[in-house]
């Protein structure tokens, strides 16, 4: 007779006689099937959901707006009513391997469907041919090469697609370096950068998971948003979040050196790390504020002195670019875009240097509110894509609140332009008229229950998931 385990239960007795007390050891009675675990029910609803997004991805155009958005609220539910199941039931053992297994399982869903809704990734493949041919992917834009008889047909099918041809590239050094690498694994394959993207992006829940409970962890590591825009479409986002990530939790054991040269990368790879600079850095000594500079000088310097960076272009975006915009689009009809610009970066600049004060003054070095920071820096700024709540969300995992969460998936409506539904009496990147009410409604109303909630439990949230 054979066990569950796998061993021989021995025969006792004369006869047929049964060893019962090896029977008492069956975990599983014979015939009786074991109920699926609540992880592996929703792990399977959501790889369903993407792998009908990766095959519509693989189809002429891109999928359906109406199945992506479904898709995402899909697999948003299953993941939050997962989150909720384990927070009622915190003694029970959470499944940290099927968490990442399943988290493993999106991705490549993602890396075979590949860029939805998107055409930035033809950049990033330019860039990373100009930065392996002359050293340098900044200076010239890309339309100083339509009529280049030295640009390899491949690549001059995919300069025909870059947006803003007008425009030198805005991404920063260390993104550079990343797209490098994607051009060394097999120039102009999107799929070459995809995979290293995704493993950064693994490794930033590896690092989620010694600052947070797991529970709170499967909130990032199966996020839609997070799935859309790192593995289906390759931002490069992922990389600035995960080096910013190294750096505060370097600085939460002391180890100021590491996390000073991290954040310098962090900024050198997009410059929102920034927001976070003066919080992890500080209680640190000016030695680390040296290495901090330092790190960005040894960045930027080889470009510097070869002409240009991409300074040039970031000042043209935080100039002119409008999307999205959520308080920004209230001040605009009131006065000027410059005044309106200049209004909104002071609001910004001043409730971050509340928000400084008050975490200078505090007794302990508690991981700094990078939801409440990123979160001030969307609503305030004039451009809103998708990605770049990627910058929020970990904070938002490390003390989760349903307004982030809320705006995760709120914030995929912005995917609704007229270039999107292929409206020809809309702006390419306009929006119906009802999109930003609800997006920015929604999560207004989680921000409202957020405010009740904690009302309601003595005045404060819980800073643990």
């Amino acid at each position: 007779m054979v066990d569950v385990d796998g061993g021989v239960a021995p025969l006792t007795g004369s006869g047929l006689g049964v060893n019962f007390g090896r029977m008492r050891k069956l975990r599983v009675p014979w015939g009786v099937v074991r109920a699926p675990k609540p992880i592996d029910v929703a792990g399977l609803g959501c790889a369903l959901g993407y792998g009908v997004l990766s095959w519509s991805a693989r189809q002429s155009g891109d999928p359906p707006l109406i199945l992506f958005l479904g898709v995402a609220a899909w697999a948003a539910l299953l993941t939050f009513g997962l989150y909720a199941y384990h927070r009622r039931n915190p003694d029970e053992a959470f499944p940290l391997g099927r968490l990442l297994g399943w988290a493993i399982v999106f991705r490549i869903c993602g890396l075979l469907g590949g860029p939805i809704y998107e055409d930035d990734f033809y950049r990033y493949l330019w860039d990373a041919f100009r930065f392996a041919q002359e050293g340098t992917p900044y200076g010239a834009p890309p339309e100083a090469f339509f009529a280049d008889p030295g640009v390899p047909a491949r690549f001059q099918r995919i300069l025909d697609q870059i947006n803003y041809p007008e425009l030198p590239t805005i991404y920063g050094p260390v993104t550079q370096l990343v797209f490098l690498l994607g051009y060394g694994l097999s120039p102009g394959n999107i799929a070459a950068l995809q995979l290293p993207l995704i493993l950064v992006d693994l490794f930033a829940i590896g690092l989620l998971l010694r600052l947070a409970p797991a529970r709170a962890v499967l909130l990032y590591a199966w996020c839609p948003l997070v799935i859309k825009e790192i593995a289906f479409t390759a931002h490069p986002d992922g990389v600035g979040v995960c080096l910013l990530l190294v750096a505060v939790l370097l600085a939460q054991r002391g180890r100021m050196p590491g996390a000073a040269v991290c954040l310098g990368l962090a900024v050198g790879a997009k410059v929102l790390a920034l927001l976070l600079v003066p919080f992890v850095l500080a209680r640190a000594r000016p030695v680390h504020w040296g290495m901090f500079a330092g790190t960005l000088l040894f960045l930027y310097l080889p470009f510097v002195l070869q002409g240009a960076t991409d300074l040039g272009t970031l000042v043209v975006f935080a100039r002119e670019w409008e999307f999205n915009a959520a308080l920004f689009a209230f001040l605009k009809p009131w006065m000027s875009n410059p005044a309106a610009r200049a209004t909104c970066g002071l609001a910004l600049a001043c409730g971050v240097a509340w928000y400084h004060a008050v975490y200078r003054r505090s007794a302990s070095a508690a991981v700094p509110r990078g939801d409440w920071i990123y979160g001030g820096f969307l609503a305030l700024w004039p451009v809103v894509n998708a990605w770049y709540l990627l910058w929020l969300l970990p904070f938002a995992a490390i003390r989760p609140s349903a307004w982030a969460w809320t705006a995760s998936v709120a914030v995929l409506l912005s995917y609704l332009t007229g270039l999107n539904l292929n409206d020809l009496q809309m702006e390419p990147f306009g929006h119906p008229f009802w999109v930003r009410p609800v997006e920015y409604g929604l999560i207004l109303t989680a921000m409202m229950y957020d405010l009740s909630r904690r009302r309601g439990i003595g005045g404060r949230l819980p800073d643990s998931a």
